[in-house]
């Protein structure tokens, strides 16, 4: 074994004890995303037109320009406040492991898993409502009760001993799990060892050393000194030490009541005459207690400092906190999306079934067909799959730095979400792509009379090139996917990075030392393969205006059903709308739902039958009716349903509710996307071959969105987001395989001096033509499977993946290519070998 094989092993094994690392224990590492384990999310903002109401009135005389800057400026001043007030208001509800994060300058993300109706409900409620920021004074005997608790040895429930000495609870999950520490519990553990007139409360606090997360008790006066509409601004500022504290400024009315308040219980103050410290005074928000500094001098001028042991973080927090109580609008749910725990489970096991079944018929298609050759590439294909996990991490933080974004994860694996999972099996199918593209090119240098590690090694090397540059382009569509995409749709594009990646590494290096190995240790003369092509002269080409002629009509006749449909196309992601999914018992016919909900007052909802992926599952029928009506009768309509046709054993499995302007924004993300993706392919294919060929490769990549769309929307199915993510899909994988002939076109351009353009062409599609129609059917394959076992969205998102596949094979042959052609005509490569410049573009050159 040589030097380069040691470190190529060594770097493989460190790779796999770290993707195993990333994903041991399954239940603490793997997270599930919302639609695999149920639960709800929203996207909350600063009411932006209550906001400018409300500056209107205390400023009139500003121009629309100013007050548009002013609203703003604070509404991203704010964003950090919103927060850490719904992140503290969703704690107190009891939902385990939420997800809070700010998403762009005005936009908010919650995402709460595995939550009851009851508790979607009241969270819901809550992020609604305003904050409530409350001064009150520490009890008096507060150190004394607490120091009792510890002698009795007692602790609220959820809670036990951390250390008596130093006066501190931790948590005893045992006892009480983290969802069910509900706004119930919150309440009664306030009268823990009740005392009169006051509450019982714990201010958490992590240690600076073991950086365990403490509880420290206090009891609280009931009366309140201040409130937050006292409060005029708080702000972090830096001592002469570099110790953080925190600036106050209160009104002119909260001056005066804050000056009242710290005469009276400052050192030897009106009301604590007899004690030579200050009392505490405690900053309340919501019922739960952050700080608790001492009033150490009587503040007169309205203008007061926070000092303490804590950290820039614990700091900005507090800061955070103070500014809550003074942030005057509400924030809005602009948008809304429900899934139930059963769907959930039910989407997991048709994903699990989609890849399982997916990579057995890949691994057995390679085994058939490329036999010990085949075997290589399966060993590579259990590598992809053993290492997806690190490949999914380095992704995930490579995205997150390029977008500025905290979503797509930190130190450890992205959560997991059904696109992901789709993007998963679409990896297992992509992974063999390689594979095929080097054993074909392996065929030809064996039939040329080769031994076998030549072949091998020449394989290889005239197949970098292809590989290269398809994988490139797909994942500079999956990089476009992440920053334009949001929430599951990021999940697919981290996924399909990872795969790119993985895939790469695999088959460049791994598979060829498993085929050089296999070579030798078994002494093999040459790798013995099926040919599903054994050689071909058509003139595909000459067959190219029939071709053309049969596109034209499928895009015209599909577009006109597309325009006829308007917004029956699109459904509640880019035109706004509540969407709600309901299982049932007893099929309706459309038009009883029809005239129920007409007479009702819902004149405009559309309805529709959709496969259930469970089908007869517990009693359940096999479809899912989807029903959407406008954004503000979302709950009216849930509620009328539920009850009309509870004896149908309607049951409402999942809901989404979008704004008008988030879909708006979608729709016109979702373009973006697809219009960058294909500004970068033509860039990058103007570099790497000429420009002919990335306008022949921009044609084809048209032809097959609209293709794509329009026959998909021609069966009535509707455009998603997770339909935008597989067009993104689609416009990558299509350039793969018009790089496979413009690679061979480029290299024969070399060799095949006295033919014209077009007979070097056509000879190049002939030569490829097996390993363009393997390449896709291996991807067929596992797509049809998500196809098969897939339901609801993932059906949907499979669907259109085949008919883009199908139909980026077909334009890969009849439509980039020709229009390549049109630059060229009956043009000849130049003599002596200057074909290709030395960027390895071919040179124009007249016969």
């Amino acid at each position: 074994m040589d030097k380069k094989s040691v470190w190529k092993w060594g770097l493989l094994g460190l790779l796999i004890v770290g993707s195993l690392a990333l994903v041991t224990p399954v239940k603490q590492k793997v997270k599930l995303g919302l639609d695999l384990q149920g639960g709800i999310s929203f996207v909350v903002a600063v009411d932006r037109d209550e906001l400018a109401r409300m500056v209107r009135e205390e400023q009139s005389d500003l121009s629309e320009a100013e007050l548009e800057a002013e609203v703003t400026r604070m509404i991203e001043d704010s964003q950090s406040i919103v927060v850490e007030v719904i992140r503290n208001r969703v704690d107190t509800i009891g939902i385990a492991e939420p997800s809070i994060f700010p998403r762009g300058p005005e936009r908010i993300i919650v995402q709460l898993p595995g939550v009851s109706e009851d508790k979607q409900n009241e969270a819901r409620s809550s992020i609604m409502s305003v904050a409530l920021l409350e001064f009150r004074l520490v009890h008096l005997n507060s150190s004394e009760w607490s120091k009792e608790l510890f002698e009795k040895g007692v602790a609220p429930r959820g809670f036990k001993i951390g250390d008596a000495a130093a006066g501190y609870y931790v948590r005893d999950y045992d006892a009480v799990a983290d969802e069910d520490m509900d706004r119930e519990f919150w309440a009664n553990q306030r009268t823990f060892q009740q005392k009169p007139r006051a509450e019982f409360m714990m201010m958490r606090r992590q240690d600076q050393v073991s950086q365990a997360m403490t509880y420290i008790p206090y009891y609280i006066e009931t009366r309140t000194q201040l409130t937050g509409d006292a409060l005029k601004n708080a702000r972090l500022e830096y001592g002469q030490m570099n110790d953080p504290r925190i600036a106050l400024e209160f009104n002119s009315k909260g001056a005066r009541e804050f000056a009242q308040v710290t005469k009276d219980y400052g050192p030897r103050g009106e009301r604590n005459l007899d004690r030579e410290e200050g009392r505490q005074l405690a900053i309340v928000l919501d019922g739960t207690l952050y700080s608790a500094p001492v009033i150490r001098t009587p503040i007169l001028d309205g203008r007061a400092e926070i000092t303490g042991v804590f950290s820039a973080r614990e700091a900005t927090r507090l800061v955070n906190v103070l500014r809550a109580g003074s942030l005057p609008v509400p924030v809005k749910i602009m948008e809304e999306r429900q899934v139930s725990p059963s769907l959930g489970r039910d989407s997991i096991e048709s994903g699990v079934q989609a890849a399982m079944y997916g990579a057995i018929a890949v691994v057995v298609f390679m085994l058939l067909y490329y036999r010990m050759a085949g075997i290589a590439a399966n060993v590579a294909l259990f590598l992809v799959v053993l290492l997806m996990p690190v490949g999914m991490w380095v992704s995930a933080g490579f995205l997150a730095i390029l977008s500025g974004s905290t979503e797509a994860g930190s130190v450890g694996l992205p959560v997991i979400t059904m696109p992901g999972i789709a993007g998963l099996v679409l990896t297992i199918g992509m992974a063999v792509d390689a594979a095929v593209i080097i054993f074909e090119r392996m065929r030809e240098e064996q039939e040329a009379g080769k031994s076998v590690q030549t072949a091998v090694q020449a394989g290889y090397e005239k197949a970098f090139s292809a590989i290269l540059d398809s994988n490139v382009t797909t994942l500079l569509t999956a990089v476009i996917l992440f920053w334009q995409g949001s929430g599951p749709i990021r999940g697919f594009a981290v996924v399909l990075c990872a795969g790119i990646l993985v895939s790469m590494l695999t088959a460049l290096v791994y598979m060829k030392m498993f085929l050089q190995g296999g070579a030798t240790l078994f002494k093999l003369e040459r790798y013995n393969m099926m040919k599903f092509v054994s050689s071909s002269n058509v003139d595909f080409l000459g067959k190219r205006y029939l071709a053309i002629g049969l596109s034209l009509v499928l895009i015209v006749g599909s577009w006109v059903m597309f325009f006829q449909r308007g917004d029956e196309n699109f459904n509640v992601d880019f035109t706004g709308g509540t969407s709600l999914i309901f299982r049932f018992d007893d099929r309706q016919p459309i038009e009883v739902v029809r005239d129920a909900l007409t007479g009702a007052g819902f004149e405009n909802a559309m309805i529709q039958y959709e496969r259930d992926i469970a089908i007869e599952e517990g009693g359940k029928h096999g479809e899912m009716l989807d029903i959407r009506v406008s954004y503000d009768q979302g709950d009216e309509a849930r509620e009328f349903l539920l009850s009309n046709f509870s004896d149908a054993g309607f049951e409402l499995v999942q809901t989404e509710s979008i704004g008008p302007q988030i879909g708006a924004e979608l729709k016109r993300s979702g373009v973006i996307a697809i219009v960058l993706a294909m500004v970068g392919i033509v860039i990058y294919l103007s570099l790497r071959f000429e420009f002919a060929f990335a306008i022949g490769a921009i044609v084809a990549i048209f032809h097959d969105v609209l293709i794509s769309v329009g026959l998909y929307t021609a069966l009535g199915y509707q455009i998603s987001l997770p339909i935008v993510a597989a067009l993104l899909t689609i416009v990558g994988y299509s350039v793969n395989d018009t790089i496979i002939i413009f690679d061979r076109i480029r290299e024969d351009l070399k060799l095949m001096k006295q033919k014209t353009f077009a007979e070097v062409c056509n000879i190049s599609i002939n030569q490829t033509l097996s390993r363009t129609i393997l390449t896709s059917f291996t991807t067929l394959i596992t797509v049809s499977m998500l196809l098969v076992f897939g339901g609801g969205a993932i059906n949907d998102f499979a669907l259109i993946l085949v008919i883009g596949i199908i139909a980026g094979t077909y334009s890969t042959i009849f439509i980039a290519t020709p229009v390549a052609l049109l630059w060229h005509r009956e043009e000849k490569p130049a003599s002596g070998g200057a074909a290709v410049k030395a960027a390895g573009k071919p040179a124009k050159a007249k016969a």
